[in-house]
C-alpha cells in the first residue's frame, strides 16, 4: 500500500512523516513520531483518552486520518509542559491526585487546557460539559472537576 507524504506542525515543531491511507491520527502519533502520550480506549471517539487539538479545535485523533494533519496545527499532550516546566493543570493534578491509572489523564488535561484557552472562568456545569467526552473508571470525576476549577481560578488571579 503506498504511503502518503505529510508535513504539520506538532507541538509548535515542523514534523513530516509517511503514512497509509488507513492509519488514524493516533497510529501516526504513537507509532510513527513516539509521541506516545495519547492513549487508546476505544478506537471510536467515545472515550477522549486520545484527545489533541488541531487548530485549536479539540478532536479525539482516533477519528481523524494521519493524512488529514496535512497542514495543520497539532498540539499533543507532550506539548504541555515548556520543557521541565509543568502547566500549571499538570502540577496541580499531581498536586491534588486528581488521576489515577493514568489512561484518560492526557486526554482530560489536553481538554481541560482547551476549555481554559476558551474560556478561564468557566463554571463548574461548564468544566462537567465541556470534560463529558473524556471517560474516567478510576476517579469519579470530583477530584478532576475540583483541580480544573482550581486552576482556572489561580490562572486568573496571576
Amino acid at each position: 500500500m503506498a504511503k502518503h507524504h505529510v508535513e504539520t506542525t506538532i507541538n509548535g515543531e515542523p514534523v513530516e512523516y509517511l503514512c497509509e491511507t488507513s492509519q488514524t491520527l493516533l497510529d501516526v502519533l504513537r507509532d510513527e513520531l513516539g509521541l506516545t502520550g495519547s492513549k487508546e480506549g476505544c478506537a471510536s471517539g467515545d472515550c477522549g483518552a486520545c484527545s489533541v487539538t488541531i487548530d485549536g479545535r479539540l478532536v479525539c485523533s482516533c477519528l481523524v486520518m494521519g493524512v488529514e494533519a496535512s497542514g495543520h496545527k497539532i498540539e499533543t499532550i507532550e506539548g504541555m509542559a515548556d520543557g521541565e516546566n509543568l502547566h500549571p493543570l499538570q502540577q496541580k493534578f499531581l498536586e491534588q491526585a486528581a488521576l489515577q491509572c493514568g489512561i484518560c489523564t492526557p486526554g482530560v488535561l489536553v481538554a481541560a487546557k482547551s476549555l481554559l484557552e476558551r474560556n478561564p472562568d468557566p463554571t463548574e456545569t461548564e468544566v462537567r460539559y465541556w470534560l463529558a467526552g473524556n471517560l474516567c473508571r478510576c476517579t469519579g470525576y470530583d477530584k478532576i472537576i475540583r483541580t480544573v476549577m482550581d486552576v482556572a481560578a489561580e490562572m486568573r488571579s496571576s
